[in-house]
């Protein structure tokens, strides 16, 4: 009997691959075949090769809201990926898909609905991303993690579950985490996440601030591919990474607060882990305002303080920190209180009805 095969996709950011990460691990325990499909150079590709999952690179385009000369030219990268994307399709002959979105995503969604392969989608922000409202027409299920993103999609196949986190961030070591930075357990931890390339407003303000910040926390700064300053390698009280993969689980076990961007995944996977945290979202001229819209939702269920990006300085940033540690107790209650579903389990349960 031939094993069970399903195909991975989505990328362009780590938000819109370690949800598929974590639906991975858990697969890993059973009897599938998995396979991912990516760009050829995306942040997908370095991630899921570490993981060591066969990686299928295809041509894809970038699909933007505006007009702009290189859209004609995608439109061709694009369909290159759907012939790309096929040809991996027929040669691996999965169960199904699952889909997280971005770009990539789309010659394979339209491939696989060529071929009559099931397609599973998952989308994690409160408004569905360009990728995700073309593919949804190709979807078999959509999964949501914000119960108003439902309204986007056809009420008969939309099912609103929270979002996959991956099991292992749920059992770091505090001790580990500690030893790992070298931190002492009495001081606060503040941890700064701005996203896997990094965020330059947000790491030129916390920099500026550090000298005060250091005065009252212990910080970790995740500061993107890189963004490491050198001068400030010997700072004390004060640790930079690109990016942590193996210890994160440690780190966030070890962590107090928490400064990220707005990206629904890790929000909640920082929800999951009842981190009070400042939500600092890209702003509408970065993005299509979706980070504005979680991080409003987060405040507004009283999970996060929200900074936008224009009113970001120094002062700012050291005002609402000590406001998140002041009022930590309460964000932590609320966070406990939040019905925070089970989602991998869903999504398990889901994928193995289309078991050969």
């Amino acid at each position: 009997m031939s094993k069970n095969s399903i195909v991975f996709t989505g990328g362009g950011s780590a938000g819109h691959v370690t949800p598929n990460i974590a639906i991975i691990n858990e697969l890993h325990k059973s009897d599938w075949e998995i396979n991912y499909i990516g760009s050829k150079k995306g942040i997908e590709k370095e991630l899921i090769e570490k993981i060591h999952i066969p990686y299928y690179g295809i041509a894809s385009g970038k699909l933007r809201r505006y007009l702009d000369f290189e859209n004609i030219v995608d439109l061709f990268r694009v369909a290159k990926g759907c012939f790309d994307a096929r040809k991996v399709l027929k040669k691996l002959k999965p169960n199904l898909i699952f889909s997280k979105g971005g770009f990539v995503s789309v010659p394979v969604i339209i491939a696989a609905s060529s071929l009559k392969i099931p397609i599973l989608i998952h989308e994690s922000d409160m408004t569905p991303g360009l990728a995700n409202k073309i593919s949804q027409r190709f979807a078999t299920k959509i999964f949501t993690s914000f119960e108003e993103a439902k309204n986007y999609f056809p009420k008969s196949k939309t099912k609103v579950i929270g979002s996959p986190i991956r099991k292992e961030l749920l059992n770091g070591s505090v001790e580990k985490g500690l030893a790992y930075l070298k931190f002492n357990r009495y001081d606060p931890i503040l941890t700064i996440m701005g996203g896997s390339l990094g965020a330059k407003k947000i790491n030129e303000t916390v920099r500026e601030s550090l000298d005060e910040l250091t005065k009252k926390f212990q910080i970790v700064h995740m500061c993107g591919k890189g963004n490491i300053d050198d001068k400030l390698q010997n700072y004390s009280r004060y640790k930079q990474f690109e990016y942590v993969h193996d210890e994160l689980a440690d780190l966030l076990a070890a962590t107090q607060l928490i400064i990220t961007r707005g990206g629904s995944n890790a929000i909640f996977e920082f929800l999951a882990l009842n981190k009070p945290m400042v939500i600092i979202p890209l702003t509408k001229n970065q993005s299509r305002g979706d980070q504005i819209l979680n991080g409003t939702s987060f405040k507004e269920k009283g999970f996060a303080l929200m900074l936008e990006e224009e009113d970001l300085t120094a002062k700012t940033l050291q005002n609402t920190i000590e406001d998140l540690q002041a009022n930590r107790a309460r964000f932590i209650e609320s966070m406990k209180k939040s019905n925070q579903g089970n989602a991998l389990e869903v999504i398990m349960n889901e994928i193995n009805k289309f078991r050969r």
